[in-house]
Formats: structure tokens, sequence, C-alpha cells
């Protein structure tokens, strides 16, 4: 038997403007990292009150990044 779920759109009213192909939240739910097909690597800042709001927009990639994984210290 299939379960079925629905989609949740979190962004808000504004869509990213790329296509996302990986996500990651940082471990004190703060930052979403997002992942893209273009090649950017975006930083969203995630408020209390669940607003989304792009911080950082990381470009250099020549391929799709289809992966994230946080660093250790």
């Amino acid at each position: 038997m299939k379960t079925l779920v629905p989609a949740v759109a979190v962004w808000g009213r504004t869509a990213p403007s790329h296509s996302i192909t990986a996500v990651m939240i940082t471990d004190d739910q703060q930052t979403i990292v997002t992942g893209s097909q273009e090649g950017q690597i975006c930083l969203w800042d995630l408020s209390s009150d669940l607003q989304i709001l792009c911080k950082e927009v990381l470009f250099g990639h020549t391929a799709s990044v289809t992966c994230l994984a946080k660093a250790r210290e």
C-alpha cells in the first residue's frame, strides 16, 4: 500500500530561483543549506517563526551539487 505525502511549501511566496537538488539543515536548526542543479550552494536563515531568508549564495561549481555534508571540527 502506497502512502501519499503531501508537498509542503517552506519558501513562502517567492521560491528560490535555482533548482534544488540537495538540502541540509545545521545542528542549531537556524540555517538551511541547499545545493542546486546550476552548481550553486545557498545558505538560508530560518527564523523562529519559520521565515526563510537567503543569507549567502556560493558560486563556482561546474556541475550540479547533489550532496551536502557538514564538516567535523
